[in-house]
């Protein structure tokens, strides 16, 4: 199974179990480390905030998780942890969660001639983010979004 794959599956299993334990799943990074596997899962609370031994609990319900349902076979490393303040921006309810704050976005695609661009969140749409910037408002597709992040 190639890497894109087996995150896919494991994002399907882990989103319902997080959500179970009124988490969400933020990111899953996968890649090679050594003889083994590392899987690395970012996790916040929707409001956000999470805590260290929250991140052990969710380590621990994973670990079983992946077990059960015989995702992950062979060796491999696990890191359950929290996004911190500059936690990325993926998802329609991540920019909604962030309204009137700034951000800083990074594009696969140019918007206006430009492949970053910097402003207050001011609306959201399915399609779509709008920002503020310099008294006007940008629309930013999310599709043309490959990274973004709050400005701190």
């Amino acid at each position: 199974m190639d890497r894109e794959t087996l995150k896919q599956e494991i994002g399907l299993s882990i989103k319902a179990l997080f959500a179970s334990q009124g988490f969400v799943l933020v990111d899953i990074i996968l890649r090679q480390d050594g003889s083994g596997l590392f899987l690395g899962l970012l996790a916040d609370r929707p409001e956000g905030g999470i805590s260290l031994g929250e991140c052990a609990l969710l380590n621990r319900l994973v670990r079983q998780e992946l077990a059960e349902k015989n995702i992950l076979t062979g060796e491999y490393s696990l890191e359950v942890s929290s996004p911190g303040l500059d936690r990325p921006l993926k998802t329609k309810e991540d920019f909604m969660r962030c309204l009137n704050k700034e951000a800083v976005f990074f594009l696969n695609d140019l918007v206006n001639g430009k492949c970053e661009w910097k402003g207050a969140i001011s609306t959201v749409n399915e399609a779509s983010v709008f920002v503020g910037q310099a008294g006007e408002v940008l629309e930013i597709p999310l599709i043309k979004i490959n990274k973004a992040k709050l400005v701190i």
